[in-house]
């Protein structure tokens, strides 16, 4: 799979991420990086207890990160889910994290596909 496969596969753009960070090279480096980071794990973990402040800073966090690389797909519901948990509300948030969730997984798919042919 290419770069480019894996950002189709995704739902993301490509050619924002190229634009922003100017080379494949790095970007394939970012996204290959994304799997490392805790802030999922901390989200579901945090949606469970019910600490919904800490469940809106990984939120964001993740929002962040998917701005950044242009994972479109899961940037949009993660950004649904950090303002449904802003302010330590959780209204909604349930049914948001189930999309997160679901967008997460194809986005981690896809990268690992990436990274088992690069």
């Amino acid at each position: 799979m290419t770069l480019q496969e894996c950002y189709a596969a995704m739902g993301g753009s490509y050619e924002d991420a190229i634009g922003r960070l100017r080379s494949e090279k790095l970007v394939l480096k970012f996204v290959l990086k994304f799997l490392d980071d805790g802030s999922f794990g901390l989200l579901c973990s945090s949606m469970e207890s019910g600490d919904y402040a800490e469940a809106f800073r990984a939120a964001h966090t993740i929002k962040g990160v998917c701005q950044n690389l242009s994972f479109s797909r899961l940037s949009d519901s993660s950004a649904r889910l950090t303002e449904a948990l802003r302010g330590g509300k959780g209204e909604g948030a349930d049914a948001l994290l189930e999309e997160v969730r679901a967008d997460y997984q194809a986005t981690a798919d896809a990268i690992r596909a990436l990274a088992a042919g690069a």
